[in-house]
């Protein structure tokens, strides 16, 4: 299990991926802000610390429980171009929309939903919130394991963009763990975009991001690139499990995803040993008939969704998933790069946050002068099969992987918090870490550091009609993963902790009064308590 026990705390916490945003978020805290505000420093953090996940240039989203029991969501996915339709691409040769350069972008969310949950309840300005980061980017960080990692897999194309070129490839070459990658240009943007979010999306900056992507041939109008700035604050979609309530990100999202797998395995894998053969069978057939579903109707912008979750669908899915053949599907998963945090502030106010530019450092493409990465979420979430719900069509936004949760009691009172990254691993592994919780009462650092197993196919655009797998870590025991073969499971074996995924988890003991958190230990992130 995990070699760190749980963080404790019982004044504040907070936990990332990377220690540098942890302290951010944690200072934050100790300094008199509230857990909105943690999480806006840390968000800005990241776009440093972990540039190949995030990036200012990429979608957003967030669930917050209120000290008075209340849950909101702000989802920032902005839309595909105005003259995106399957015609479009078919017509140049494409048979899948490419995955770097302007073809892939979409409208970036998240500046639009930081906004929005600055303007939810944050302490403090933006200015203020961001200024870490803005030091940090002119000075420069020292470039992590992972981020060189990234740096290496997209060599390539970073070389191909001046922009990228410049901080990560210095002098032409790989970047070494330790090295400062200073980055002057973001850090310009960043505190003018702190003062004026909404020119992202109607200004100066606005109109030289459309013109560039233009000039690469998307057919973006720029009006799409105006309506991306109108995020609000939403309900969160809620379901139950093992007693307790889970509350979970809205459409483009596939939180309702994470909801379906919990009412097929309510009742059922609480009551099988921790990770045994039949708990495993249990949540992967679960997951694969989810993928199924969304594949078949549940599209970003329609109501399929709400379908699959009435009593009487989830009735007959649950016949379904009894006579599910273990090894059916026909799409693969991904495992993405996005990134994450979590954070409880003293009042009791939770915030679970993701971010994400899709793949790694998004479209390989910065807007000249600004160093604002672009996403490639339309080439990962759009289709080109005519009809299909997720079908590239004009102002649509684009199938998502991005999800996060909160699990309160029936009377609204928190119990956890947290996430994961992990591309269309992230609905499992959610579910996952729920059941570790609530099933079989975990803490913090057991739950992100358990085996991971994922269901191969998800349903990202590129890799439609891959054969079937359920990988496993090979810390599930050797026996397990046999009768998970018996069971009809085209078992491969991963690493010990090579899955993917860096989830955060914050625990709440009322009792007590006591916070326990911990961060994954696959990636080099923490839990930091006030």
């Amino acid at each position: 299990m995990n070699p760190r026990p749980s963080t404790l705390s019982t004044d504040g916490m907070v936990s990332s991926s990377h220690s540098a945003a942890s302290t951010v978020g944690a200072r934050i805290l100790a300094d008199g802000g509230n857990a909105i505000d943690a999480t806006l420093a840390m968000a800005a953090m990241t776009w440093l610390t972990l540039p190949g996940q995030c990036g200012i240039g990429g979608d957003a989203f967030a669930v917050v429980r209120e000290p008075d029991g209340t849950v909101w969501t702000v989802g920032g996915s902005g839309f595909g171009p105005d003259g995106a339709d399957v015609d479009f691409y078919t017509e140049r040769g494409l048979r899948s929309i490419p995955l770097d350069g302007a073809l892939a972008v979409a409208v970036p969310g998240a500046p639009a939903a930081l906004a929005a949950l600055h303007a939810g309840g944050a302490t403090r300005s933006l200015a203020d919130l961001w200024a870490p980061a803005v030091r940090a980017a002119e000075k420069g960080l020292p470039c992590s394991a992972k981020t060189r990692d990234d740096v290496r897999e997209a060599q390539a194309a970073i070389a191909a963009d001046p922009g990228l070129r410049a901080v990560y490839l210095p002098d032409g070459r790989l970047p070494q763990v330790g090295e400062l990658l200073p980055q002057r240009d973001l850090a310009r943007f960043l505190r003018e975009l702190a003062r004026d979010v909404p020119g992202f999306y109607t200004g100066s900056f606005a109109r030289q991001a459309v013109d560039a992507l233009r000039a690469g041939g998307a057919p973006f109008s720029g009006d799409e690139w105006a309506a991306g700035a109108d995020v609000r604050p939403e309900s969160a979609i809620s379901g139950h499990y093992a007693g307790a309530v889970v509350h979970q990100t809205s459409l483009p999202t596939p939180g309702w995803m994470v909801l379906q797998q919990a009412a097929l395995n309510d009742g059922v894998v609480g009551f099988s040993p921790w990770l045994t053969a039949p708990a495993v069978d249990r949540m992967a057939r679960a997951a694969r008939l989810a993928f199924e579903d969304r594949m078949a109707t549940c599209g970003a912008g329609n109501d399929g969704w709400k379908a699959v979750l009435e009593p009487a669908a989830i009735g007959s899915a649950r016949d379904r998933l009894d006579g599910h053949r273990a090894s059916s599907g026909a799409f693969s998963v991904n495992a993405g790069d996005t990134t994450s945090t979590v954070a409880v502030d003293a009042d009791g106010r939770a915030v679970s946050f993701i971010h994400s530019l899709a793949f790694t450092f998004g479209a390989k493409m910065t807007v000249p002068g600004t160093g604002v990465v672009l996403n490639n979420r339309f080439g990962r979430g759009a289709y080109l099969i005519p009809g299909h719900p997720n079908a590239a069509a004009p102002r649509r936004k684009p199938l998502h992987t991005l999800n996060a949760w909160v699990v309160t009691d029936t009377s609204g009172n928190l119990l956890h918090v947290g996430n994961t990254p992990g591309g269309d691993g992230q609905v499992q592994w959610n579910m996952q870490l729920i059941s570790h919780l609530l099933d079989h009462g975990l803490d913090p650092a057991e739950a992100v550091a358990a085996p991971r197993f994922t269901v191969f196919p998800g349903s990202d655009a590129d890799v439609v009609g891959r054969p079937a797998e359920l990988r496993c870590e090979s810390r599930i025991p050797e026996d397990v993963r046999a009768e998970l073969a018996r069971l009809g499971h085209d078992v491969a074996v991963q690493g010990p902790w090579a899955a993917g995924g860096s989830a955060q988890i914050i625990s709440v003991d009322t009792a007590r009064g006591l916070l326990s958190g911990a961060a994954d230990p696959r990636q080099e992130g923490a839990a930091l308590g006030v």
